[in-house]
């Protein structure tokens, strides 16, 4: 009799663990009064029933966030002075062109740049680069660096801060918008700086970048003059300043083809600046 009394125990408690471990699972355990948990009714004869698992908030939102986290831009240093000339390995030399783009002569150039498989950067105007983004976007696709040379080219030691902030900042919007991201390089019209321009271009994540050979191809001295410039000057680190805008530049469209293919026979390779932080 004992025995069958033990059985009988034996199984009601089994049972009674059964439904426990099954309503757990299901996350149906309520509270009661004194916070003790209250177990559920037993089931009246045939297996417990399967509750419906609510589907999970987890797997009904899309997961995000996959690979390393985006690296926030470091904020250059405040200089005093623009960078005048760039590092690099061997002969090492940077085409620039300033107030562009034009539609006129910027398409030429990038011909030309694309024939010989050359790189170089474009300080553009915001208010130029706003009414051409076709030609920031070919920029983009074919390697080129697009660089801040304010919104209508003002003399900035003439203007107030909130001004040279507005002249950086409007065109910088325009440069994210028809290349593909923020100009990280900027040049002061006219070569003028003052604290405010480095400061405000620090601010905004560019490094101020000037030239050391000036072509002076803006008074339009003949396409021969602004080659013999380019060839003279021609030394490891050395940025060129050129114009593709601003003017009649078909001297500076002319005497590209002339000294860009010159210059590679002597040995230069002409390519862009690298950050050393970004």
């Amino acid at each position: 009799m004992k025995k069958v009394q033990l059985l009988t125990r034996r199984r009601a408690l089994l049972a009674g663990a059964a439904a426990v471990g099954a309503a757990g699972t299901a996350g149906v355990l309520t509270t009661g009064p004194g916070d003790e948990p209250a177990l559920p009714a037993a089931p009246v004869g045939g297996p417990p029933a399967r509750r419906a698992h609510r589907p999970s908030a987890y797997r009904l939102k899309p997961l995000t966030g996959y690979g390393s986290p985006r690296a926030v831009p470091v904020r250059p240093p405040v200089r005093r002075e623009p960078l005048l000339r760039v590092s690099g390995r061997g002969r090492t030399m940077v085409l620039t062109f300033d107030d562009g783009p034009d539609p006129r002569y910027t398409p030429d150039i990038l011909d030309t740049l694309a024939e010989y498989e050359v790189r170089a950067m474009f300080f553009v105007c915001g208010e130029m680069a706003d009414a051409h983004r076709e030609l920031l976007a070919r920029m983009a696709d074919e390697g080129h660096v697009v660089g801040n040379h304010t919104w209508s080219h003002p003399l900035l030691t003439r203007l107030t801060r909130r001004r040279i902030r507005w002249e950086m900042e409007s065109t910088s919007d325009v440069i994210e918008e028809a290349y593909g991201e923020r100009p990280l390089w900027f040049r002061a019209p006219y070569g003028a700086w003052n604290r405010a321009a480095f400061q405000l271009g620090a601010e905004l994540g560019m490094e101020p970048l000037a030239w050391t050979v000036d072509t002076l191809d803006w008074t339009t001295p003949g396409a021969r003059t602004i080659v013999d410039r380019v060839e003279d000057g021609a030394a490891p680190g050395v940025v060129v300043l050129c114009h593709d805008a601003g003017g009649d530049r078909s001297q500076s469209v002319t005497a590209l083809r002339r000294y860009l293919p010159r210059l590679l026979d002597s040995g230069y390779h002409l390519t862009v600046p690298r950050r050393q932080y970004t």
